[in-house]
C-alpha cells in the first residue's frame, strides 16, 4: 500500500513530536547506586548546556552519616538536613532545615534559553517537604529547557506524578548498568538540544497558493 506523502509526512511529525516532549530525563533507584556520582560525572561532561540546579552530599564524621549538604552549580553551598538541626520537618533522625533550602533555592540561576541544562539531585522526600521547591520543580519541568534530575525510588502522589507525566523518561539506575547510563544520556541530551531547530524545519506548514 502506498501511503499519501503528506499523511506519511504528519505521521513522522507526529512521532517526531511525541519525543520531542520527553526531554525530561528522571534517574531512579536504589540509596547508594551512585545516582549523584553519575549525575555529577554527566553535569561535568555537559559544560557547554551551562548547567544550573544542585547536587546533594552526605556528610559524614568518623564514617558516620550526620546530614546533607546541597551544592549549586554557581558555588553556592547549604545545609538541607542534620541531626543536630531542630525542625518539625524531619526524616528519620534528620531535621530538615526548610528556611534554609528555600533562601538555596533563592539564589540558584536558572537558564531561560538554550542551550541550558536543570540538574537537580534530588527529588526526594526532604526536598519535596518544601512547596517552594515543588513549585519550582513543576515550572521546570513544563518549560523547554531539558532538566536531569534524580527522583526517589519510592515517594508520595507528588514524586508518583511527576514519573507519570508524558515530558518525563524515567531511567532506572542499577550497579549493573551505571557505567553506560552517562553515555546514553549524553546522547539523549545532546539530541534535545538540536531539536528546536530541526523541529521548526520539518513542520513548517505547506502552503497553498493555488
Amino acid at each position: 500500500m502506498i501511503m499519501d506523502p503528506g499523511t506519511q509526512q504528519q505521521g513522522f511529525s507526529d512521532k517526531y513530536m511525541l519525543s520531542m516532549t520527553r526531554k525530561n530525563i528522571l534517574i531512579t533507584g536504589p540509596p547508594g547506586c551512585g545516582k549523584t556520582t553519575l549525575v555529577r560525572d554527566i553535569a561535568g561532561r555537559l559544560e557547554h548546556f551551562h548547567p544550573s540546579g544542585f547536587y546533594t552530599a552526605e556528610i559524614r564524621v568518623g564514617g558516620i552519616r550526620q546530614g546533607f549538604e546541597l551544592t549549586g552549580f554557581n558555588g553556592n553551598k547549604a545545609l538541607l538536613a542534620h541531626v543536630d538541626v531542630k525542625s518539625q520537618y524531619r526524616v528519620g533522625k534528620y531535621g530538615v532545615d526548610i528556611p534554609v533550602f528555600e533562601a538555596f533555592l533563592e539564589n540558584m540561576s536558572l537558564p531561560e534559553s538554550l542551550p541550558g541544562l536543570f540538574i537537580i539531585d534530588e527529588i526526594g522526600k526532604m526536598e519535596c517537604m518544601s512547596e517552594k521547591f515543588r513549585l519550582m520543580i513543576m515550572k521546570i519541568l513544563a518549560s523547554k529547557i531539558p532538566c536531569m534530575a534524580t527522583i526517589a525510588l519510592k515517594g508520595d502522589q507528588f514524586i508518583d506524578g511527576i514519573k507519570k507525566r508524558d515530558d518525563c523518561m524515567l531511567i532506572s539506575m542499577m550497579r549493573e548498568n551505571r557505567h553506560t547510563l552517562a553515555k546514553i544520556i549524553i546522547s539523549r541530551l545532546d539530541m534535545i538540544g538540536k531539536r528546536a531547530d530541526i523541529a521548526e524545519k520539518i513542520l513548517v506548514p505547506v502552503r497553498n497558493d493555488s
